[in-house]
């Protein structure tokens, strides 16, 4: 039989195994309590697992996976503004009809003449005047003689190969005084870039003969008129050769073309303010005339009359 001394320390080992046994049972109970809540299991068990199988980590339950954004469409529709200016590009009025007897060129800004030379619109240049005595007005640029004596001889650099020839220019003096004049003759150097050798009869509108000499500044004008440009072929002309030459035109002269069986051919342009055609190519046909600003004026039916000044109904526009 075993002693008391003995009994009680068996009691207090026994007593201590059901505290055991309870506190296992509860931790049971505690983890069944955590498996089966919604998931199956602790969050940062998911996380870990997720991330262990590839997958991305959750996104926290305020946040949201953003909208995927719609696909571009394919098609690439055309700015309004472009198709405008697509438009005004094939309107009627960009295009000059070579078959009209006057092509409507719109009126350009200031200065905006693309077949201008040295003498552009729009620009001031500033030189010296001096005199001469013009006699019936004839010149260079062989237009014959003339009643009106405001006329001009332009300096050898700015006559350009007689591109100045038929030009209106308006000269004003430091005093205030001004005059317009038509460009008829070159004044052949030591003339300067600059420089007007005007009728005296211009140059007494400026200032006293006795000046001899007087700065100026001067500009080019497309004047009003009610004349119109006028045709004459040189003496000599014929079918085989012939040069031809315009007169009275508002505006500077650029160009002047005949028609050929292949369309327009470019006549050369001569220091006495001819067009030729060394080979009669076009003499006696329909002619072109283009002035600086790059308008058009078709004459048909001129015929082949040495010496002859043939007006004609077409004129270049005010500028």
């Amino acid at each position: 039989m075993a002693s008391a001394s003995h009994r009680r320390p068996r009691r207090k080992r026994r007593t201590a195994l059901v505290w055991a046994v309870a506190v296992a049972a509860a931790g049971l109970l505690v983890s069944l309590v955590i498996v089966l809540r919604p998931g199956g299991e602790p969050d940062t068990v998911r996380t870990a697992a997720g991330t262990a199988a590839g997958a991305g980590p959750s996104a926290s339950p305020t946040t949201r996976e953003p909208t995927p954004a719609p696909k571009p469409s394919t098609a690439s529709p055309t700015p309004k503004s472009t198709r405008a200016t697509a438009v005004s590009a094939t309107t009627p009025s960009a295009r000059p009809s070579p078959a009209a007897t006057r092509s409507s060129a719109p009126r350009p800004a200031s200065g905006a003449a693309p077949l201008a030379g040295r003498i552009k619109p729009g620009t001031t240049y500033n030189g010296v005047a001096t005199h001469y005595d013009a006699d019936d007005g004839d010149g260079a640029c062989l237009y014959g003689p003339s009643p009106d004596l405001m006329v001009a001889a332009m300096n050898h650099t700015d006559y350009e190969t007689s591109q100045a020839c038929g030009a209106y220019i308006l000269v004003h003096a430091a005093s205030g005084a001004s005059v317009t004049v038509r460009i008829t003759n070159e004044c052949p150097l030591p003339c300067a870039p600059g420089q007007l050798d005007l009728s005296k009869e211009a140059f007494a509108k400026l200032a006293g003969l006795s000046a001899g000499r007087i700065p100026i500044a001067w500009s080019l004008l497309s004047p009003s008129t009610s004349g119109t440009v006028s045709v004459r072929y040189k003496t000599g002309s014929s079918r085989h050769w012939c040069g031809i030459q315009a007169l009275g035109h508002r505006n500077p002269l650029a160009r002047l073309e005949v028609r050929t069986g292949s369309g327009w051919s470019r006549l050369t342009r001569t220091e006495y303010n001819y067009f030729l055609s060394p080979d009669g190519t076009g003499c006696g046909g329909s002619l072109r005339l283009t002035d600086i600003y790059g308008e058009q004026l078709t004459v048909d039916g001129v015929a082949i009359r040495p010496d002859t000044v043939q007006p004609t109904r077409v004129q270049f526009t005010r500028r």
